[in-house]
């Protein structure tokens, strides 16, 4: 079995980026070649010098929703902090923190909740606050929303009841709610009943930055970061080139973020996470592997949605379900060639994906030289390109 302490590395504090660059392309771009085990360091705008014409470039169209709510206790007026997961189904006649939800009904005819069921009105939720919520406790976020806690569970899950649709609740939470930030990247929130973001503000900044140009369905609770470098302008010299892009959808949950606190890689479990890959990418990627062109993955949600729909289709499942593929050394990959990615924490599942791609040692030796070099850490940060 492999040691989690395999997967660590030294970071100073100072590296992990608060605020994303000042223009999306002008990251930095940490080059890897697997083959020759060769750095090559650019901006991220020249990525496109590394792709060839009928390369195929697959991005993760999942939408970030403003889900951390800023609520307060009335009786005391302590700020509880709300982050919305998923919806919750019930359990016979209870409600169960970690109980996984099946994929939610469309709400037709409004595709920025698609995958919202008009129905569920508790969610599971991350709550934070000072001293202990007890059943039945009500907490009041600004504007009149109002939700009581019902129960909790381990990590500060809870199951927390909103009393309106789904709908009109995530209408509501699109005015109130702030970006669902990682927790590295620091940010203070007035208790309500305060200020909701504004224009110009650091909050509704992070509305914008903390989201890919392409984001479509709404869904995630965290952002396919490494998608969070393309700009429009970088979109089409790649079309120029004759390099093709497609999208899967993979709803980003708070497990990206779990650390691995199991000794041993192989004993973690992954949260489940919903993604939907149409038939026409499947058939955009045979194309690509017949034509000995290059499947290319941004980031490693859609690594995990690409491998999770290779696993499947020998045993006829659909291109859509929920997925707690773990992928850690050694991995056979079915579907991709190349691979775009942010920098990642030490011991995380994600690191340990990228290792497995790249073999642990390079990694980490890569990431000895992008801290020497001073590259931005983590969701804001730099970007590297694994071919």
């Amino acid at each position: 079995m492999l040691d989690v302490n395999l997967f660590d590395y030294g970071l100073p504090r100072e590296l992990i980026a608060q605020e994303p660059a000042e223009r999306r392309d002008e990251s930095r771009l940490f080059v890897v070649r697997r083959s020759t085990g060769a750095f090559e360091h650019r901006r991220f705008r020249d990525v496109v010098e590394y792709l060839n014409p009928g390369d195929l470039i697959v991005v993760n169209d999942t939408r970030v929703f403003p889900a951390r709510l800023i609520g307060f206790r009335p009786a005391t007026g302590g700020k509880v902090e709300v982050l919305l997961v998923r919806e919750q189904p019930a359990v016979g006649n209870r409600e169960v923190a970690g109980q996984t939800a099946e994929p939610a009904e469309t709400l037709r005819g409004d595709p920025q909740f698609s995958s919202v069921s008009p129905r569920s009105t508790r969610w599971l939720c991350l709550v934070r606050a000072r001293g202990r919520l007890r059943g039945g406790e009500v907490i009041e976020f600004t504007g009149g929303l109002r939700a009581t806690f019902l129960s909790g569970g381990a990590a500060g899950e809870a199951i927390v009841e909103f009393g309106l649709p789904a709908a009109e609740l995530l209408r509501i939470v699109e005015g109130i709610g702030y970006p669902p930030l990682p927790p590295y990247i620091k940010r203070s929130y007035p208790t309500p009943p305060g200020p909701v973001p504004g224009p110009g503000d650091i909050h509704a900044r992070d509305r914008e930055r903390y989201q890919t140009i392409y984001a479509r369905k709404s869904g995630a609770v965290a952002a396919p970061t490494a998608g969070l470098h393309f700009t429009e302008e970088l979109l089409d010299r790649l079309r120029t080139k004759g390099i093709r892009t497609a999208a899967i959808t993979l709803h980003v949950g708070p497990g990206t973020f779990k650390p691995v606190k199991t000794g041993k890689v192989e004993m973690h479990k992954m949260d489940p996470e919903y993604y939907e890959i149409t038939p026409t990418v499947v058939e955009a990627i045979h194309a690509t592997r017949k034509a000995c062109k290059r499947v290319v993955a941004v980031g490693t949600t859609t690594v995990r949605a690409l491998e999770t729909a290779a696993r499947r289709l020998g045993s006829g499942s659909q291109l859509s379900g929920w997925t707690d593929l773990f992928i850690y050394p050694p991995y056979e990959f079915r579907s991709v060639d190349a691979l775009i990615t942010n920098f990642h924490l030490p011991r995380s599942t994600l690191l340990m994906l990228v290792s497995a791609f790249a073999t642990r040692e390079l990694i980490l030796r890569a990431y000895a030289e992008a801290v020497r070099l001073r590259y931005r850490f983590y969701s804001y940060g730099d970007a590297m390109l694994i071919l």
